[in-house]
């Protein structure tokens, strides 16, 4: 068997639906399986993919074990040459499989690959490609010295936005959302590691990954990620388990800098923690007002029966081309789309900042947007 997916699903159900299409039509013509992941999401996320994705394996959780155990569940079953560790909010294409395998076919130190993450309006994710997390880094990080400094290779070698997104880059960091690896390298490397439940992990794999003589390689091939809407970084609990993550990396990987590096990383925190409680006091007592801009926003829909698509996603009007000042809502059909056709659409499509996008999911009459959780 040439190639595993193992997806983690947490009370997505549409975007897991979405993301499962996306794979079926990557893998035609491969030998591969794919195998979901519950973690107790309490809806019913998987017996409604299950009846539209039979040959899908789906494990059940009962009760939410974490990510990084979530995904060793289905990790130490795989049966592929290849693994792909991917998130269940993600649109891939069948060129990120392809390129990906002859990428690691071709070079053999390449354990482990990422691909070019574009959130839901085309915008690409910065996480994509990253450094290891040093002291200097982290403290560039938690500072904000990487924000005021981006293009600096002293100070902005988190994100590492120096390098090109447009080339193939070896590089240190991958992102859990998308990583396709050689299935005999992360067994023999145990998975993830469980002691961390949500956040870290990726980064904690890749140093193990590079630590075990093999490289990590960013290739620019596009993608989809909604980026866990879910997931609020304005929210006390993802500044509290996003720096306690670190702290576990730090105490495995660099016990040495444990007595510097702790308070920096607990002032960091105190820091960040701070500014989210201002944002969201500011956000209560100055509310916006009035709709979103995007739902004032006229529609365009791109689909061969643009009628019957309005009339079951209620829309009530829509125009026949992007309007002049470029403000409006686009909806794909992927009723007539394939995955591949989506992500070029919004790639192609994504330089203007004015153009919000939206999928609608033919199958089930559900428009698929960023702000969906």
């Amino acid at each position: 068997m040439e190639l595993t997916v193992v997806i983690v699903n947490y009370r997505v159900k549409y975007l897991l639906e979405q993301t499962l299409r996306s794979v079926e039509q990557a893998i035609q013509g491969m030998a591969g399986e794919v195998i979901v992941v519950d973690n107790l999401s309490g809806d019913d996320s998987i017996a409604f993919s299950r009846e539209r994705h039979p040959d899908v394996t789906f494990i059940e959780n009962q009760e939410n074990v974490g990510f990084a155990r979530a995904n060793n569940q289905a990790i130490m079953q795989a049966r592929g040459e290849f693994t792909l560790i991917l998130n269940p909010d993600t649109i891939i294409t069948p060129r990120c499989l392809q390129e990906g395998i002859a990428w690691m076919r071709s070079h053999p130190k390449c354990g482990a690959i990422g691909a070019r993450m574009m959130d839901g309006n085309g915008v690409f994710l910065p996480e994509s490609k990253r450094s290891f997390p040093t002291p200097w880094v982290s403290f560039c990080k938690i500072f904000g010295l990487s924000k005021l400094f981006p293009r600096s290779p002293w100070f902005a070698k988190y994100h590492l936005r120096y390098l090109s997104d447009l080339e193939p880059q070896c590089i240190d960091i991958l992102s859990g959302a998308y990583m396709l690896c050689r299935t005999n390298v992360l067994q023999q490397l145990g998975g993830f590691d469980e002691d961390f439940f949500m956040y870290g992990e990726d980064i904690d794999l890749s140093y193990r990954i590079v630590k075990a003589g093999y490289e990590n390689w960013f290739l620019p091939t596009p993608m989809v990620h909604y980026k866990g809407e879910s997931t609020h970084k304005d929210s006390m609990r993802y500044v509290r388990v996003f720096y306690d993550a670190m702290l576990i990396f730090y105490r495995k990987h660099f016990p040495r800098f444990n007595l510097i590096f702790y308070p920096i990383v607990k002032l960091g925190v105190i820091i960040r923690a701070g500014l989210a409680m201002a944002r969201r006091l500011v956000k209560r007592i100055l509310p916006s007002g009035g709709k979103p801009v995007t739902e004032a926003w006229p529609w365009v829909i791109i689909s061969d029966h643009a009628d019957e698509v309005a009339r079951r996603a209620g829309i009530n009007t829509f125009v026949e081309s992007i309007p002049a000042d470029g403000n409006c809502n686009v909806l794909i059909d992927d009723g007539c789309h394939t995955c591949a056709q989506v992500v070029d659409y919004i790639r192609e499509h994504s330089d203007s900042s004015r153009l919000a996008f939206h999928i609608f999911a033919d199958r089930h009459g559900i428009v698929i947007s960023p702000k969906m959780s």
